[in-house]
């Protein structure tokens, strides 16, 4: 299978040490780490951390030919601090390389089983250009859409417009809160009757991926109205910085190899809480 990520590539300051990461990084990596013919395209600066990126992602086995170096912007950063539950708070740097990604390599011409992107690197008219361009030329046959809110960058246009973009939704609790308040307007709690009211109202979402921490995650599925739970695995969380990330990418290519939903979750559920027991997004060890 031939899976494209689309965003920011970051390195995560902790106090104690950095860590290479962005959303679409660590969602590349684990989907080479499965198997997958894994291109990330993405932006770095000409600088020391760029260049140090794009070591790792070779070691990840990711496919760097489309990610650019731009002058004169730095790479991605942004400052993590845990807290007592391994709970992150960033501050993300703003105006930095994957902030200008450019349609390098012959993308638009390229073809690829399924395009994934998140509402990140959509802060900017650049990016949200490049990535509807992409998906009017139907690059992909496939769209994945970790929805991974970042306040305060995203507004109620860039999730609409990933929402009406999307075949395949992953999400959080707090994003699906945002969403039934702000998209839907409801205040009703029931997961079900919310995941089925987004299906509604965004016709093209197939599959909506609901990931809940330690109380496990959900698949809904818009062609038959059923939704289907799994158990959260236990593990001793260290950081939960890029499990879903992992849950995302592992779950996309078991889904690709013809599995089913059962199989996809839970597969999906054991390598983030294997993630959570390591400061790094993508650990060399799993």
């Amino acid at each position: 299978m031939k899976i494209l990520s689309f965003g920011e590539i970051i390195w995560d300051i902790y106090p104690d040490k950095s860590c290479i990461g962005g959303a679409p990084l660590n969602f590349s990596a684990h989907a080479a780490k499965r198997g997958a013919d894994s291109y990330l395209l993405s932006s770095v600066g000409d600088d020391e951390l760029g260049r140090e990126a794009l070591l790792w992602l070779d070691r990840f086995g990711v496919k760097g030919e489309l990610v650019g170096i731009i002058k004169g912007k730095p790479t991605g950063k942004c400052k993590v601090s845990l807290d007592e539950m391994g709970i992150p708070k960033y501050i993300l740097e703003e105006n930095t390389a994957y902030d200008s990604i450019e349609l390098i390599g012959g993308v638009l011409s390229s073809h690829f089983d399924a395009i994934s992107f998140g509402t990140l690197a959509l802060r900017n008219d650049k990016n949200r250009h490049s990535i509807a361009k992409m998906l009017e030329n139907h690059i992909a046959d496939t769209v994945f859409c970790d929805l991974n809110l970042r306040s305060p960058f995203y507004t109620e246009d860039t999730v609409s417009f990933a929402l009406e973009n999307t075949d395949i939704l992953k999400i959080n609790e707090t994003e699906l809160n945002y969403l039934r308040n702000e998209i839907l307007n409801t205040r009703e709690l029931d997961y079900s009757y919310t995941l089925q009211s987004l299906c509604s109202k965004y016709k093209g979402i197939k599959l909506i991926l609901l990931t809940c921490g330690e109380k496990g995650a959900y698949a809904y599925s818009a062609s038959d109205g059923k939704i289907m739970y799994r158990q959260a695995k236990k593990a001793d969380v260290i950081s939960t910085v890029g499990a879903g990330d992992s849950f995302g990418a592992v779950f996309l290519t078991e889904f690709f190899l013809g599995k089913e939903l059962e199989t996809c979750l839970d597969s999906a559920i054991c390598v983030s809480a294997q993630v959570v027991s390591h400061k790094e997004a993508v650990p060399l060890d799993i």
